[in-house]
């Protein structure tokens, strides 16, 4: 096999609406194709935060594994999931769940978490009729276009994440920490800096603080990298947020977002993050095998609303502790 450094030069499509895009002749071999051109594609990742690679023809789980691990070596294995996924191999699954009429606004995957993925790998086995792009925002630009007031707090507060878990909305207990062993969970939070309460019904209530803003590990440049918004109740369809305060009131919901400091963050703070990512989205429509690789920290990520069926493998790779990590309290387990 010739090695990525006699590979020819990769001849991307650039446009500012749209992320990065590669053709390809279809290779025949795409698991080896990626291994040959491995380095180049990651350089391209590198320059301009996510590409998008159009001619493969990842149409099953199996290749797409191969592929994947080709580009990435070993994929992570995902602990604290908000919502279950379905497992197509190891660190190998389906896109996140979410009715296929409202959208997932812009995120950087598991940023709530100690050690987060640097690299994520999407491909498209089926493509839906309509809609369902994943769009893409450059991190730097989304902090820069963010008035320096807002920035600043959450520079000094970061952010908290609240989660209630049940049995009937979201990851359960297993889902998300691997085990329903409280003893278990309790050492997976106080390792991981999260606070944790059992209450009284054997619910369990978890608060961890992060960072809102932090360097890129290579590039040693800002980044706002969170998810406040995607994961605040105010970006929940108005029907979907009634009803889950109804059931289970502001406290109890399944996952929710404040300051640091523990105060909420308004609607109109959640609508203005929403927009800023809006004017700074680029977006292609899926073709059925297309590939799109993420710098996770530099990029974020959304999910358009849909129809037809929509068939998305996702991976994570390169897990990252970063070094300027959150304003982070000890996790006291009460």
């Amino acid at each position: 096999m010739p090695s990525s450094s006699l590979a020819a030069p990769l001849d991307v499509e650039l446009r500012p609406d749209r992320p990065a895009l590669l053709r390809v002749a279809p290779p025949g071999d795409a698991v080896s194709w990626a291994a040959e051109h491995r380095e180049a594609l990651r350089a391209q990742v590198a320059e301009h935060g996510a590409l998008l690679v159009r001619g493969l023809g990842l149409t099953d789980a199996e290749r797409t594994g191969a592929v994947f691990a080709r580009l990435a070596g070993g994929l992570m294995t995902e602990t604290e999931a908000f919502a279950p996924r379905e497992a197509h191999g190891p660190g190998l699954y389906s896109s996140t769940p979410w009715p296929a009429n409202q959208p997932m606004c812009m995120h950087h995957e598991l940023s709530y978490h100690s050690e987060v993925p640097g690299l994520m790998l999407f491909a498209c086995l089926t493509a839906p009729e309509t809609g369902g792009a994943t769009g893409v925002a450059d991190a730097e630009q989304v902090l820069d276009a963010l008035p320096a007031g807002l920035t600043e707090r959450f520079e000094r507060e970061g952010w908290l994440l609240t989660r209630s878990y049940n049995d009937e909305i979201g990851a359960s207990l297993e889902e998300s920490f691997g085990t329903d062993d409280r003893a278990e969970i309790e050492r997976y939070c106080r390792a991981h800096a999260i606070d944790f309460t059992w209450r009284a019904d054997g619910s369990l209530h978890t608060e961890q603080r992060r960072a809102a803003v932090v360097r890129h590990p290579v590039t040693g440049r800002r980044c706002w990298f969170n998810q406040i918004a995607f994961l605040n109740e105010w970006t929940l369809a108005p029907e979907v947020r009634e009803y889950l305060v109804d059931e289970y009131g502001t406290d109890g919901l399944p996952f929710n977002t404040r300051y640091g400091d523990g105060g909420e963050i308004g609607e109109d703070v959640v609508q203005f993050l929403n927009a800023t990512y809006e004017r700074h989205t680029r977006r292609e429509p899926w073709q059925t095998g297309d590939l799109m690789l993420v710098d996770n920290i530099r990029t974020a990520h959304s999910r358009e609303p849909y129809t037809g069926e929509r068939r998305i493998l996702v991976g994570m790779a390169e897990p990252r502790r970063l070094a300027d990590g959150s304003p982070t309290p000890e996790a006291s387990g009460r």
